[in-house]
């Protein structure tokens, strides 16, 4: 969940799971750090995943941006709270470690804290490339500029992460595998999506950083 439920406590947000097989579901409730809610959550594996938190502030809130942080986290022995009505800051809760620190690493890049997007919203691991000789994850971190002329162009930053970053946070990577095919009628479909994005997106920045 984005934010907390109306009966949990502010700061205090569920993780539900649903295995695809089996239909069973699973809760798991997260504390947030510093930002004022979860954006975006993406899988490193089956049971370690990156969690976007952020606050509301940077380019198109008209503020210096202060929280954009990717916490890993890890639902193997989590304590589910299946059931549990109300959560608080008591309620037993995911382990998480601060894995990707963004301001401070877009400032050294030079961009100024009013000119980092308010809204980071995106994430997802791309193609493995080769930087001298280490291979690095792809990590791509986006934002969502709510169509405004305040907020700017929406932006793409690419992040390398190597295995030993990883094992430094305790975590491994294993790419998410394509079982399906989509049929011919979904691929027509997923075509015209792409000409609507392509009327609808004025101009995109991509630029790439090393973490």
């Amino acid at each position: 969940m984005q934010a907390n439920l109306a009966q949990d406590a502010k700061g205090t947000v569920r993780i539900v799971t649903i295995d695809i097989a089996t239909k069973a579901t699973h809760e798991y409730a997260y504390q947030l750090s510093t930002g004022s809610g979860v954006s975006e959550i993406v899988a490193l594996n089956d049971h370690q995943f990156l969690v976007d938190e952020r606050d509301g502030k940077g380019l198109g809130d008209g503020s210096k941006a202060v929280a954009k942080q990717l916490f890993m986290i890890d639902l193997n022995g989590a304590a589910s709270v299946d059931g549990v009505a109300r959560l608080n800051a008591a309620s037993p809760s995911v382990s998480k470690s601060l894995f990707l620190d963004l301001v401070p690493l877009l400032k050294a890049n030079g961009y100024a804290a009013n000119q980092i997007p308010a809204k980071i919203e995106g994430l997802a691991f791309g193609a493995d490339v080769t930087i001298n000789g280490v291979l690095n994850h792809t990590l791509y971190v986006a934002n969502d500029n709510d169509f405004s002329a305040g907020a700017g162009d929406n932006k793409f930053f690419v992040f390398g992460v190597t295995d030993a970053d990883l094992a430094k946070a305790g975590a491994s990577y294993v790419p998410q595998a394509i079982s399906t095919v989509p049929e011919a009628s979904s691929y027509a479909m997923f075509l015209a999506g792409l000409c609507m994005i392509g009327l609808t997106v004025r101009r995109e920045r991509s630029e790439i950083f090393k973490a």
